[in-house]
This record gives C-alpha cells, sequence and structure tokens, in this order.
C-alpha cells in the first residue's frame, strides 16, 4: 500500500499521541509557541527550544499542504522540492506533497545556488518550498527559477520573492484529499551525494518506500513505546528511512539539531530515547567526550537507549569494541544501503551478530545479493568483486539520464560500485568503493583495509587513504590522519605503528590534517586528490 496510508492509520489509532519532538539549541527562549492546531508553553526551565505535535495533527498538517497544492493546480506526477532543516514542518510536507500524487524531491541543505538550480532543473520541479536558512542562496537564482515554479516560504518574515506557507495552507481543509495511488507511481526523487560532481537524480516509486518501512521495522524490532532519536538531516534516505521503522508502528520521534556529544546525551536522557542512529565521527566524538570527562555517564538516565546502530560508511571495528565497553547493555547493528536502494539495510549485520563486527552483514529483508567481477559473473567465495543488491527498494531509475541507469541496472540488479567479499560464514565485508582502490605497481590496495587499521591507534580521531601519482608504481598510498583533541603523534610513531601492517599495505606518506566528511558522514575523498595529487607533498604537509 502507499506510505500516506500508514499515516491516516497512526492518526486513527494514536491521534491524541505525541509523534514528532523538535529540539534546536540554537534558539534559547521562553516565547509562547502557537499553532491553529496546538499550543505549547516553553519553560524558563527548558534548556533547548522543543515543539512537539501529535499524529492528529502531523496528518492534518499533511492534509492542508496536500489540500493547497491541489488548489495551486498540482496534480500527479508533478515534482515538489524540499528545502529546509531538520523541523516539525519538514515531514508534513513531504507526505502532504506524496498525498496529491507529486513527488517529494528533498534537496541537500549544503547545496550553493548553482547546485540548487541544476537539481530544480534536472528534477523538472514545479514548486521550491524553502527555509530562512536559504534565503540568500534562493535570492540569487529567483529570477531565473521562478520563471517557470512557484517559490513557498516556511519561515517568519516572507521574502518578497516567494509565497508565505502559513497564510497559503492556514485555511486549507484538513480532510485527506481524495487521489488514488498506487504502490508503482512515482514518489520522489533524491539525490545522490555529489562527491564526484554535479548529483544524479534517483527515482522510486511508493513499492520503494512501503519496502524501507517493512526492512527497518523487521531488522530493529520497534515497537509503539520505542523513542527515535533522529539526528541526520532529513533531506538524505538514512535519516528518513530508519525513522521509517518507528512510523510503520506508531512510536515517536525526536529531531535533533545539533551532533555535539554533549548535547546527543542530554537529549538521550531527557527524551528517554531508546533507539539512536549515529555516524561514525558522533560515536568516535562521545566516546572521546566521555573519555576526556566532559560528558560524565552518572548525569544522565540513559535506560531506554536499547540500540546503537550505525550506517552510511565502514565501521572500525575498533570503535565498536569502545562502545560496547562503555555501553554493554546497547544491542548494535551496522547497516548497508544507498540512496539507490532507498537508504539503509538491503545488508545489515544484524543486532544478533556483534561477533562479525567489522562486517556490513548479510542480504536484508526482501534483498538478495551477490558479488560479481567486471563480467558481471558471482566471484568465489573469499574473492573481492563488485556487491550487487536486488529487491523491491531499488530505484526505478537515474531520473533523464538513461546511461547511467543502463551502466548500473541490469535484470533488476542494482550494481553499487562498492568492492566487497563474503566470508566462510556467508558475511559480507566492504574492501572499497571501486572507484577509490589503489592500483601500485600493479597490485590492488584497498585503502578501507589500512584506514580501519590507522583508526586502532588510539591517537587517531579519522583517517582517510588516497592514491597520488607516482612515476614509478603509477599511485602511492597517502594516509591523511586528523589526531584526537589533547593527543600527539608524529609521522615516526605512526610508521613504526603500521609496521604490522603488511609492507605494501603502509601508507607511503602521512600527512596530518583535517578529514573532510558530507552531511551523511562520507569522507570527501574527491576533495582530499583535489587538495593532494595536484601540488608537491611537502607543501601538502606544511599547509596540513
Amino acid at each position: 500500500m502507499p506510505i500516506t496510508e500508514i499515516l491516516q492509520q497512526n492518526c486513527k489509532l494514536y491521534g491524541n499521541d505525541i509523534c514528532l519532538v523538535e529540539i534546536n539549541p540554537e534558539i534559547k527562549d521562553t516565547r509562547r509557541v502557537t499553532w491553529k492546531e496546538y499550543e505549547l508553553i516553553q519553560p524558563d526551565s527548558a534548556p533547548h527550544y522543543r515543539r512537539e505535535i501529535t499524529w492528529r495533527v502531523f496528518e492534518e498538517k499533511a492534509n492542508r499542504f496536500a489540500n493547497m497544492l491541489l488548489s495551486r493546480g498540482v496534480k500527479k506526477g508533478d515534482k515538489v522540492a524540499i528545502l529546509l532543516m531538520n523541523g516539525l514542518e519538514w515531514l508534513p510536507i513531504y507526505f502532504g506533497i506524496l498525498k496529491t500524487g507529486a513527488l517529494a524531491v528533498p534537496l541537500n541543505f549544503r547545496y550553493a545556488s548553482d547546485e540548487i538550480k541544476y537539481c530544480l532543473e534536472l528534477a523538472e520541479v514545479d514548486i521550491l518550498v524553502f527555509g530562512p536558512e536559504f534565503i540568500g542562496r534562493v535570492e540569487e537564482i529567483a529570477d531565473e527559477i521562478s520563471k517557470n515554479r512557484l517559490l513557498f516560504y516556511v519561515g517568519e518574515h516572507c521574502p518578497s520573492f516567494a509565497e508565505d506557507y502559513a497564510s497559503l495552507t492556514a485555511d486549507c481543509s484538513s480532510q485527506c484529499p481524495d487521489i488514488t495511488l498506487t504502490d508503482e507511481d512515482d514518489a520522489v526523487i533524491y539525490f545522490s551525494s555529489g562527491t564526484t560532481g554535479f548529483p544524479k537524480a534517483i527515482l522510486h516509486n511508493h513499492e520503494s518506500l512501503m519496502h524501507s518501512c517493512k526492512v527497518e521495522q523487521n531488522h530493529h524490532g520497534q515497537t509503539k513505546d520505542d523513542v527515535f532519536l533522529c539526528i541526520p538531516p532529513l533531506y538524505h534516505t538514512g535519516a528518513k528511512m530508519h525513522w521509517f521503522g518507528s512510523f510503520l508502528v506508531g512510536g515517536k520521534a525526536v529531531l535533533l539539531k545539533g551532533t555535539k556529544p554533549e548535547l546527543i546525551m542530554e537529549v538521550a536522557s531527557k527524551e528517554k530515547c531508546s533507539i539512536v542512529w549515529l555516524l561514525v565521527p558522533w560515536a568516535q566524538d562521545i566516546l572521546d567526550a566521555i573519555d576526556r570527562g566532559d560528558i560524565r555517564l552518572e548525569d544522565h538516565d540513559l535506560s531506554n537507549w536499547r540500540l546503537m546502530h550505525i550506517g552510511a560508511q565502514p565501521v572500525p571495528p575498533s570503535l565498536i569494541s569502545r562502545w560496547k565497553n562503555i555501553f554493554p547493555h546497547h544491542q548494535y547493528d551496522t547497516n548497508y544501503g544507498l540512496s539507490e536502494s532507498i537508504g539503509p539495510g538491503c545488508v545489515h549485520l544484524g543486532v544478533e551478530n556483534i561477533h562479525k563486527v567489522g562486517a556490513i552483514g548479510k542480504a536484508g529483508y526482501g534483498w538478495e545479493v551477490k558479488i560479481v567481477d567486471e563480467n558481471k559473473k558471482e566471484v568465489a567465495k573469499g574473492d573481492v568483486g563488485e556487491l550487487a543488491v536486488k529487491g523491491p527498494g531499488v530505484m526505478t531509475c537515474y531520473y533523464r539520464d538513461e546511461k547511467a541507469t543502463n551502466e548500473v541496472l541490469a535484470d533488476g540488479w542494482l550494481f553499487t560500485g562498492d568492492m566487497a567479499q563474503e566470508d566462510e560464514d556467508g558475511f559480507i565485508f566492504l574492501v572499497d568503493r571501486k572507484k577509490d582502490v589503489v592500483i601500485s605497481g600493479g597490485e590492488n590496495i584497498y585503502p578501507v583495509q589500512i584506514e580501519d587499521f590507522i583508526r586502532s591507534n588510539s591517537a587517531v580521531k579519522d583517517v582517510a587513504v588516497i592514491g597520488i601519482p607516482d612515476k614509478r608504481l603509477g599511485e602511492v598510498t597517502a594516509a591523511i590522519v586528523e589526531v584526537k583533541e589533547g593527543f600527539s603523534l608524529t609521522e615516526d610513531e605512526l610508521n613504526e605503528f603500521c609496521r604490522k601492517l603488511p609492507r605494501y599495505k603502509r601508507p607511503h606518506q602521512i600527512i596530518f590534517a583535517d578529514i573532510p566528511r558530507n552531511p551523511t558522514g562520507k569522507i570527501e575523498k574527491p576533495k582530499l586528490r583535489e587538495r593532494y595529487c595536484g601540488e608537491s607533498l611537502v607543501a601538502a604537509q606544511n599547509r596540513g
């Protein structure tokens, strides 16, 4: 069934229950917040700005937005883009779009003006919904993009080049519009992370969204009583599709704007969160803050917290070992997925397989997997090849890009571009991205393996290994290393540490510098290659 029916069901069953809480540490006040549907008074003692809504309010706000869109001529197959920071408005707007039969098109909040314009044109967007953080960027391109599309603004002090969302929806009907949706109808367009240039537009239908709900709830057993702490941006499939497991059973979610470890622990405690999805850097920061004494566990009630899971990038086993030492009662899971596979879960470790930390796991609920060579033939167990996945969550296509679609889709299989190998127990281990493999003197070197080893050094906060040009070998490896606050590490010390690696895996160069990551936690290796491959390493090290 279309995913919008879950919202209607939750409204009917749990209408008066709180479903979404927004916590924004950037706003600290005691003002009275009044919406037409509810009123919330912030107590003077509240540490951060906090809002909440019930399932009934969620459904009614989605219906008002849907009916407003229909009144403006929106029809099935149209596209409505969302450029908002996480907040209570985000999800009702998303579901309001789906209720009309139009496609929701979430945009990365880091996009510059030219990227916003590019994505609007690629996805053939009819309406852009944006928030106050993006006024400047949208204003730069307003004259161009408003010629053939509407601009709706969510927030106070609506700019002159847009229409005000609150005014537009205030008097619209809160009844669900009579639009028939099927599983095969197009539902959303997400964008690839764009780490190799402008992003691709990824088209999914309603079946994909619904399958994502089932996968997440099957893997993590969410119940109505669970509280999900959502920190990553909602424009990305990772955050939203993990929330879908709670959504399916009517559970509550807390939308937290901020990633400081002290804040995460405070909110997890006060909101009695039971499920927290983290990125590797955030988990690392929490552990480091505990080690430094910046976070005292005795100051927080974390008794409700039952599951910590991680996705979006390879997870160092040393990190999970440290986590389990501090939080032995936590279940842990690793989730693998792509936006092309409607986010996380096509492969997952499983909370019962903690002994296999380091693997991404086995095929997820309703998914098939295989590892293939360059001719798309399955490799022998233990050999390295490209990971392919198949299931109801595979994208329909790259929108308006037949060539790119044909490169990754064949007979229902999605070829991920990730290199992997399967062990004797059937668990899959990521080796690296296909494009990140370093070929040195004819030898394939997989940076993730080196990165995992270097991260086990207690002084290392983060590391990225890339290939740099070499006249004799073609490429050699360089390790860009970010040292933990309060620790020291020299090149000689790290080289000595790396002597435990086989000689061919030891980094040829070590550069001490910060590691850039995108909002979903992935290391931005193209930026590192641009920074370090086109100049002398001496200059690079001096700058680092």
